[in-house]
């Protein structure tokens, strides 16, 4: 009874491996799994809905609401109810729709809605799974923090042979179990991190700011998160959103916001992670009214922001670890390394705006690792989602 307490949402879509799903189910259940599913309408010409809820003993949800009463299947409610949302067989079409956000069934929406982790498994002809706009969506659900259990070769419905089989019940059951089982490296630990950018007020309507997105930072939030830590992300403006509810997210706007609560939460922190692109100066006068265009140039005199880095490692304890970014355009690991002893690091984060798939905007990145003896590890380009595992696999080898 591996999966006793786990809450399993099961989402199934309309290709010929559907039929494998009674089999996971009873599978899931035999572990003592709870287990709901979800399935798209297509999925139904393939399996019925009477055989699975006979299995996992729930009722079927394929449409937002029943037609017949008018009873509401919340999107909402299954992506807060389940410990793991597991979709068997992951349709090409369903796995574009994913990584497009196109929510036109109940399926898609609980992805969108989930607070859990995901986890895929493709099935589709090897044609398909080969197609460079298939690969893209695996590549971009992957960023987004997906687990892709890898489709099997051999024959497929088509006739053909490759790549493209969704993997066995038994195999997909031992990648949950897995999940759920494995060792949590960060248990106990706290941990916090900025991410995203600061805007500093001009005036009431405009700010300085820069392009980054927070993305970076997030995908470390997340991994820390899987790996068992408390999490107390400190967030400047940002579209993004967590799903881990073992994440504390904690809005600021201004890089002051920012210090100050940095400053008030790392005491009680095993180690921070200081990913934001914090704006290096703010208007030294915010004026109260929208400044009006004139014939005359506008001048503003900035101010520097205090560094939040340098003065969290002033006040670092021995038993405390603190990681700067580095995002540099010249002399990168020169300026990487200066930073280390100036803020008191113990390794920092370097990525440089030469590298094409790098820096803000991006969903991938190319870093390398520098410790306070000078130690450098390169990686090749990587989504941030892998980034971030790098990143913190670094963090656990010095806790």
């Amino acid at each position: 009874m591996r999966l006793k307490g786990k809450n399993i949402l099961l989402g199934i879509t309309g290709g010929i491996a559907a039929y494998k799903a009674a089999i996971l189910i009873r599978l899931l259940v035999k572990e003592g799994a709870e287990v709901k599913v979800v399935m798209t309408k297509l999925a139904k010409e393939f399996i019925t809905p009477l055989t699975l809820a006979t299995l996992s003993k729930n009722p079927i949800l394929v449409d937002f609401f029943d037609p017949e009463n008018g009873q509401w299947n919340s999107h909402v409610d299954l992506g807060t109810w389940a410990d793991l949302y597991l979709i068997a067989p992951t349709t090409a079409n369903t796995m574009g729709k994913m990584a497009n956000a196109i929510a036109d069934n109940l399926l898609v929406t609980s992805y969108l809605s989930a607070k859990c982790q995901v986890m895929l498994a493709p099935a589709m002809d090897l044609d398909m799974f080969q197609h460079p706009a298939n690969l893209k969506n695996i590549e971009t659900l992957k960023s987004y923090g997906n687990i892709v259990i890898e489709p099997e070769s051999g024959e497929l419905a088509s006739g053909l042979e490759g790549k493209g089989r969704m993997a066995e019940p038994e195999t997909i059951l031992s990648n949950v179990v897995e999940f759920f089982t494995q060792k949590k490296n960060l248990n106990s630990k706290k941990i916090l991190i900025t991410a995203g950018p600061t805007f500093e007020p001009i005036d009431p309507v405009r700010f300085i700011g820069n392009y980054s997105t927070g993305k970076m930072g997030y995908a470390i939030a997340e991994e820390l998160a899987n790996q068992g830590a408390q999490v107390i992300l400190v967030s400047g403006p940002t579209n993004l959103d967590i799903k881990s509810p073992q994440i504390k997210r904690i809005n600021v706007h201004t890089a002051q916001e920012m210090y100050e609560t940095s400053i008030s939460k790392f005491p009680d922190c095993d180690a921070a992670i200081m990913t934001a692109a914090v704006a290096d100066f703010s208007p030294k006068v915010r004026f109260e009214e929208k400044v009006k265009r004139g014939k005359d140039d506008l001048q503003i005199k900035l101010k520097p922001n205090r560094d939040i880095a340098a003065e969290l490692g002033k006040i670092k304890k021995e038993n405390q670890l603190l990681v700067g970014f580095a995002l540099e355009t010249n002399n990168e690991t020169e300026n990487a390394k200066k930073k280390i002893n100036t803020k008191n690091l113990d390794f920092i984060v370097l990525n440089s705006l030469n590298d094409k798939g790098a820096g803000f905007g991006c969903d991938t990145n190319k870093i390398s690792i520098i410790d306070n003896g000078s130690n450098k590890i390169d990686f090749e380009l990587k989504s941030k989602h892998e980034v971030a595992v790098d990143i913190v696999d670094e963090l656990i080898k010095r806790l």
